[in-house]
């Protein structure tokens, strides 16, 4: 209609892309480190374990941190995201090119990533810290990761097959959309605007996928080394509870039981089979 004014999206798409693109590069960073970190479950639950301790060793600013770089980025990007995708018209039948493919193939990623993002979340950390929601969290299967006992309980939140695959699919989506995503960066910025340039930053960007999934793959697989077997679990729980203890004597980490995964009552979270070497856990705590 005539004198129609346009939508927001419409008349704010110049800095509602780049916006989207600089998000996603700012989450995107994170998924690189946070696959590197995971990575070091490869060199056992200590390496693992002593990543984990310096990333909750920021204590009270750890939720600025994350609301900075993980949250809020991830938010904008995904909204605006889901809106590009409802906007989508694939012509990859009639122009069959691979540009057109990684068109498609990177919605469909973002898509992908959207949901298993959800799930993963709720999965290993149950989306929020209330006590009365945890206990319901833990029901559902969900909020199976303590960070103070890292690897072992990765480890056990892995061993199901189709949870392997549904994460071994979230990190080839998330290698390929980050990096094909830095390719559409590059050209939305103006940094490589030559058909030359575009083309090495493709090769580089693809490899750059290709590393990153590999790195996320072996995380994954590493993980499910240290769940395989109860034997296995005792012994990483062990080394991380001598590290517990001995950190949080140092002063390096703050006490809290509730990143232990000896506080939960029986049938809450996985089952892990080690018994705690440090102190036992409270009894008393609400809740339980």
């Amino acid at each position: 209609m005539a004198g129609t004014e346009p939508s927001f999206f419409v008349r704010h798409d110049f800095l509602i892309r780049r916006l989207h693109s600089l998000t996603g590069i700012i989450f995107g960073g994170y998924v690189c480190v946070h696959l590197l970190v995971n990575a070091s479950i490869l060199d056992g639950a200590r390496a693992f374990q002593n990543n984990v301790h310096a990333i909750h060793a920021l204590g009270p600013i750890l939720p600025l941190v994350e609301w900075t770089f993980i949250f809020l980025p991830i938010l904008f990007h995904a909204f605006v995201g889901l809106a590009i995708i409802a906007d989508m018209v694939p012509n990859n039948r009639n122009y069959p090119y691979e540009a057109n493919w990684r068109y498609t193939l990177q919605r469909i990623s973002g898509l992908y990533l959207f949901f298993f993002i959800i799930w993963h979340v709720f999965q290993m950390h149950g989306w929020f810290h209330f006590e009365w929601w945890l206990e319901i969290a833990h029901r559902w299967g969900g909020a199976q990761f303590s960070p103070y006992n890292a690897a072992s309980t990765v480890g056990v939140a892995l061993q199901n097959l189709l949870v392997a695959f549904l994460y071994a699919l979230g990190v080839i989506a998330a290698a390929f959309h980050f990096f094909n995503g830095i390719w559409t960066a590059g050209i939305t910025w103006g940094v490589w605007t030559r058909p030359q340039a575009q083309t090495r930053a493709l090769y580089v960007c693809l490899a750059g996928s290709v590393l990153l999934a590999g790195v996320g793959l072996g995380a994954l697989w590493g993980a499910r080394e240290i769940g395989a077997t109860p034997e296995s679990v005792a012994a990483a729980q062990k080394i991380e509870d001598e590290m517990y203890q001995n950190k949080v004597d140092a002063g390096l980490i703050p006490p809290d039981e509730h990143k232990r995964s000896h506080h939960r009552s029986p049938g809450e979270g996985p089952a892990l089979s080690a018994e705690p070497v440090s102190s036992p856990a409270p009894t008393t705590e609400s809740g339980e």
